[in-house]
């Protein structure tokens, strides 16, 4: 099969080269002309795309049959100049990469049947300038907070930084996690869906960040007790679980090892 997947960061890339391992061609993309080599070495076709204003490449670029959208932008506009060109491409489907920050604050165990997205929330629609599309099927996969391997937690507050709202649970996903719903997604052609990417577990931030930074030997942050009453929501996983069969690598985020 034929994939691009646009954006090249820390999810982009290792995303990249599992789908090349897995037989597919990957055109993948960059913003910086100096990351080309880079890419070249994982045996992709790399093109500079910057969705704020497209060049030639991009005809050549979409030239798949899946687009991967895996960037942190969130100019409406450019996305909306983005799809005229899915729309005049080969592709068919398109799995969006967004993020449970469209759920609205609460306390709440949050799915994703309809009735807890912030409708206010410049991403949240953004995704439905993609699935209103009929040119194409629109898969969004939200994810919650992205950690594993340099991204330590342990490194989020330091110099002093208080952390917010300590007794409201985290909603966190490893990056393995999310390339493995992601082919999940891909082999069992789920579109026209959406999908929480979050691991199973949902300590308090008070007890993960302290348990985050002792595995850097280093004292618990500092909390913002005034904040500590707050509520907040817990991401729910079981449509991935149930739909998908997904099995997660590390549902329990406090077993998560990272990279010292």
């Amino acid at each position: 099969m034929k994939i691009s997947v646009l954006g090249s960061g820390w999810l982009g890339l290792p995303l990249a080269t599992e789908l090349v391992e897995q037989g597919h061609h990957v055109n993948l993309s960059t913003r910086s002309e100096s990351r080309l080599v880079e890419l070249d070495k994982i045996s992709v076709s790399s093109f500079i795309i910057d969705i704020n204003e497209f060049s030639t490449e991009v005809k050549l670029f979409l030239d798949a049959d899946i687009l991967i959208i895996n960037i942190t932008s969130k100019d409406i506009g450019s996305y909306a100049n983005l799809i005229k060109e899915i729309e005049n491409s080969a592709v068919s489907k398109v799995l969006f990469i967004s993020s449970t920050s469209v759920y609205q604050a609460g306390d709440c165990n949050v799915t994703e049947k309809g009735q807890f997205e912030n409708p206010q929330s410049v991403l949240f629609q953004i995704e439905q300038l993609f699935r209103s599309n009929s040119k194409f099927k629109t898969t969004i996969l939200r994810l919650s907070g992205l950690v594993g391997y340099s991204r330590h937690p342990g490194r989020f507050f330091k110099n002093g930084k208080l952390v917010q709202q300590p007794d409201t649970p985290v909603n966190l996903i490893h990056r393995d996690d999310c390339i493995g719903i992601i082919n999940s997604i891909i082999e069992q052609a789920a579109w026209g869906e959406v999908f929480n990417g979050c691991a199973t577990t949902h300590p308090n931030k008070r007890a993960f960040y302290s348990h985050a930074r002792s595995l850097l030997n280093l004292p618990a942050p500092e909390f913002n007790e005034a904040t500590a009453n707050q509520v907040g929501k817990v991401v729910s996983n079981d449509k991935v679980i149930k739909q998908l069969a997904y099995e997660f690598l590390y549902p329990d985020v406090m077993s998560i090892k990272f990279d010292a």
